[in-house]
């Protein structure tokens, strides 16, 4: 079976990660589903966005706990890339575009953040007011493990990036190992959620391994390779 394809931050190598015209871009591109990371706002809002900080991918400056929501909304996240001028995009806005599509919407929690377990009550909360089909994933064991006790029905994601143990915490209902330890494990990766692939090679590699999930900036390209079935070496 191919593997899913999941659209990371949206289709972001061509449009400014975690914006609505990243995510509606990966949804003509025929994404499986779309993957996120969200944060906290001072005011307790959820909110799609990466670094700790704004300054990378907006044209403010700061810390996102440290601002509203609506001084969150003054600040453009679309110019950077070469994009249209964006609002940041809450998780409440991206899971009714999900829903609306009927995709499968990974979110990532971020940490270590000072807001603690709040993020994960926050998102159980705000999965619970919208019907979507959702999976929520983090690199903290303590953040897979608190939300899994909150929301025991949606699938969990134990996310690697240094060691990925052979075995899984019982509240995590999938492996999620990067794709560099895809490479450095030969005989693993059936069934798993691997991050973040682009690469032909690593495509191939994900095919081959009988890895569940995909999750990648370029979901036309990746869909395509898997679809075609193609090889490194092939054009």
């Amino acid at each position: 079976m191919s593997p899913e394809v999941v659209a990371h931050r949206g289709a972001s190598t061509l449009r400014p990660e975690h914006t609505l015209a990243a995510y509606e871009l990966a949804l003509r591109q025929g994404a499986d589903g779309l993957e996120c990371d969200v944060r906290l706002t001072k005011d307790g809002h959820l909110v799609c966005v990466h670094d700790r900080r704004i300054d990378r991918t907006s044209g403010g400056v700061g810390r996102v706990s440290a601002m509203t929501l609506d001084e969150l909304r003054r600040h453009d996240f679309g110019s950077w890339h070469g994009g249209e001028p964006a609002e940041v995009l809450t998780l409440d806005a991206l899971l009714g575009l999900a829903a609306d599509h009927g995709k499968r919407l990974f979110v990532e929690t971020k940490h270590p953040v000072r807001s603690g377990g709040l993020v994960e009550r926050r998102l159980a909360e705000e999965l619970g007011r919208h019907r979507v089909d959702a999976v929520m994933m983090s690199f903290s064991v303590f953040a897979v493990h608190r939300f899994k006790k909150l929301k025991p029905e949606v699938p969990t994601v134990l996310l690697y990036d240094r060691l990925w143990p052979r075995t899984k915490p019982h509240f995590a209902d999938y492996a999620g190992p990067g794709v560099h330890l895809l490479r450095r494990h030969p005989d693993r990766g059936q069934g798993v959620y691997t991050w973040t692939v682009d690469d032909p090679a690593d495509i191939a590699l994900c095919r081959e391994r009988g890895v569940r999930f995909v999750a990648t900036n370029n979901p036309e390209e990746t869909r395509g390779r898997l679809a075609d079935n193609l090889t490194p070496d092939q054009p």
